[in-house]
């Protein structure tokens, strides 16, 4: 062993076997965490006369837009995670949050400084200067002069330690409650990628639904251009009042209206999804495809026990309350004393060259408790408020626990409403449809008079677009469902550590 260990050693030696039995001795104070329970249903009520089919392979990836089966909607998807400014802002908060658990974790370790120090000086009457040097590995004062006199130097070098050993767990317990918050942030970053990819869903189909629209509203226009061109034959005819042509003038007009009205909706959602995507509206266009129809997707499946472990704000919640939980033995760890540990170890000359020898050495070792004998009941106080900030967070969580419940069961009603009224809409909009013709022909045959017409064509268009609607509208409803159920996530996807 070298000149220089040994005096370290035998100094940490002293620290080593203190803090070895402080160690043995060292508890966590405060309560240990348990999930709170909650009132789980057997299943969802919503549920009962629902024939849901069964989870498309993409949820259960995580990937649950791919039910929709569409390659533009999975490429835009894509986007979300890399380019969406708002889930960069979530992803920093868990990284703060992340690192605050390795500054927490780091106090359970001593700390070490390195010191030095070099001084030389004399005295006289000659000239002389002052030189100072040293942050860290050395400092001193070197005097430099002109007459005669014997420079008197002291020259030190001195490694120290110092620990408070965690002997009431206070700091593990802020490890435990800083690891939690970060698993929290890590599930409120899911929710928020979650929610982004859902408004993105909707965005999409409520434009492909305006495509939808638009090509009906064409087809409808195409055929009031139609009317009006047989109606204003038939005024010039003499056949039919000049009020027959300009209802069927006003039909046509109000349709192209329409058509263009759609344009400004259209718009709006082009502009959501770009943003949506982390892309300025202007470098986005996504191209009409008016031969784009609703295709109702699989339903996926879940039973209520599941909910919990699939929902991330739920997960968010149950970690929010372990951070609390954590935090109470925190406060209650103020009511016991603290132990500081130090250590040095050196060495000290005169002269530069005989700094390291073995007779030049020193070393000291220390401990020092602190116990807090009055501070006006503030302990008392922080223990309180901690014990009330876990109960909020357990009231919190329940309460997230039934919102999630609540979501998946008006979702599940409105899917079970929406699947039966479909293909009553059908047929009355093929009913429409044919009345329509019906009283079309009987125009042209001169047996009902254009109001009759105006009347039939205003049923059908109406009927023809809220089909539309209710099948656009199961689509979203499935977003809105399977966004209730957690998409493809799981609580088993929260980090460890």
């Amino acid at each position: 062993m070298s000149s220089f260990s040994k005096p370290l050693a035998k100094s940490l030696r002293w620290m080593l076997l203190i803090s070895t039995a402080a160690s043995l001795a060292a508890c966590e104070v405060g309560p240990n965490y348990h999930r709170s329970p909650v009132e789980t249903p057997p299943a969802f009520k919503e549920a009962e006369g629902w024939t849901p089919a069964q989870p498309a392979d993409g949820v259960d990836r995580g990937d649950w837009w791919a039910v929709f089966n569409d390659p533009l909607l999975n490429q835009l998807e894509a986007q979300v995670s890399v380019s969406n400014q708002n889930l960069k802002a979530a992803l920093e908060a868990y990284d703060q949050a992340h690192a605050v658990v390795a500054q927490d974790r780091a106090a359970l370790f001593p700390t070490l400084d390195l010191t030095g120090s070099a001084t030389e000086s004399k005295s006289g009457g000659g000239r002389g200067s002052t030189l100072t040097t040293g942050s860290g590995v050395g400092s001193g004062v070197v005097g430099v002069g002109t007459n005669t006199n014997k420079a008197i130097g002291e020259y030190q070098v001195e490694l120290g330690a110092s620990w408070a050993p965690d002997i009431w767990g206070r700091i593990r317990r802020e490890v435990e409650s800083a690891k939690a918050t970060a698993q929290a942030s890590y599930a409120d970053l899911a929710n928020a990628r979650l929610s982004a990819q859902s408004t993105l869903a909707d965005d999409y189909l409520e434009l492909r639904l305006l495509d939808a629209q638009k090509a009906v509203l064409k087809a409808t226009a195409d055929a009031y251009a139609k009317s009006l061109t047989v109606t204003t034959n038939q005024y010039r005819a003499g056949t039919v009042s000049k009020a027959n042509m300009l209802q069927a003038q006003t039909t046509l007009y109000n349709a192209q209206a329409s058509l263009v009205d759609l344009d400004t909706q259209r718009t709006a959602s082009e502009h959501a999804i770009a943003v949506l995507i982390g892309k300025p509206p202007a470098d986005l266009t996504i191209d009409a495809d008016p031969t784009w129809k609703p295709q109702i997707p699989e339903t996926p499946t879940a039973l209520p026990s599941t909910l919990l472990e699939r929902r991330p704000d739920v997960a968010a919640a149950e970690r929010s309350v372990a951070a609390a939980n954590a935090q109470i033995g925190v406060q209650v760890a103020g009511f016991y004393p603290a132990l500081t540990l130090s250590g040095s170890g050196g060495f000290t000359s005169t002269a530069i060259s005989q700094l390291f020898d073995v007779s030049n050495s020193l070393w000291s070792v220390g401990a020092s408790v602190a116990q807090t004998v009055f501070n006006g009941g503030l302990t008392k106080a922080e223990v309180r408020g901690a014990k009330a900030a876990h109960d909020e967070a357990i009231a919190q969580y329940r309460q997230t626990v039934l919102t999630a419940f609540q979501q998946v069961e008006d979702n599940i009603a409105a899917s079970r409403v929406l699947q039966n009224e479909e293909p009553l809409r059908q047929e009355a909009s093929t009913a429409a449809d044919g009345a329509e013709t019906v009283i079309l022909n009987q125009y042209r045959a001169g047996t009902v008079d254009y109001t009759s017409v105006v009347t039939a064509q205003a049923t059908a268009l109406s009927a023809r677009e809220t089909l539309l609607n209710i099948q656009v509208q199961r689509m979203t409803t499935e977003v809105t469902l399977i966004e209730a159920l957690g998409g493809g996530w799981s609580a088993s996807q929260l980090p460890k550590s």
